[in-house]
């Protein structure tokens, strides 16, 4: 959905899709972008019928939740940096919420690499959104002198989003204890 199609919804609206796509996030982690619609309407507490108008195809819905997750993790960025004393924290909550997106999106850009001209778009959105709010937290932690000031935030990104590669797949791999290894090696 646009950001303009968004907008110009009324607030009960929006806040239904946020519902919506909160619950459908929810059950992908849990269960993979392929569970039923059923179990997400009952997640969101609405009727598939709702899940359907707003989102006609399950390639709809991905696509949607992916957006609505990217917007997230962007707006979590200044509230973060805003509430702590410490930018080093702000960064290192805004990482922490992004791992939680990653999980996520490794699991949906599975689906969506089949439409490679759709994926690319939304990995184009994904790095035009997320990218200016690492680069802010980590000018603002550099700044502050919390951590090395050498390192770009595709740098970062990455290094985070190579850490999350194949989180689910082996028990005995701990991607959120890595990426706290990686964040703890920013400081001076």
């Amino acid at each position: 959905m646009s950001e303009e199609g968004t907008k110009g919804k009324r607030a009960d609206a929006r806040r239904n899709e946020k519902t919506l796509l909160d619950a459908a996030a929810a059950v992908f982690v849990t269960s993979g972008v392929e569970a039923p619609v059923r179990d997400i309407a009952a997640k969101a507490g609405v009727g598939m019928g709702t899940i359907y108008r707003h989102f006609p195809t399950r390639a709809d819905l991905i696509i949607a939740v992916y957006r609505h997750q990217v917007d997230a993790c962007a707006a979590a960025g200044p509230e973060l940096l805003a509430s702590n004393d410490s930018p080093y924290e702000a960064l290192r909550r805004w990482i922490d919420l992004f791992v939680d997106f990653l999980v996520t999106k490794h699991g949906l850009a599975a689906v969506l690499r089949s439409d490679n001209a759709g994926f690319e778009t939304l990995h184009t959105y994904f790095l035009d959104t997320l990218l200016p709010v690492c680069a802010r937290l980590l000018d603002a932690a550099a700044e502050a002198d919390e951590i090395r000031s050498d390192l770009q935030a595709i740098e970062v990104m990455r290094g985070v989003g190579n850490l999350c590669i194949g989180a689910g797949n082996d028990p005995r791999y701990d991607a959120r204890k890595m990426v706290g290894v990686l964040i703890a090696g920013l400081k001076p």
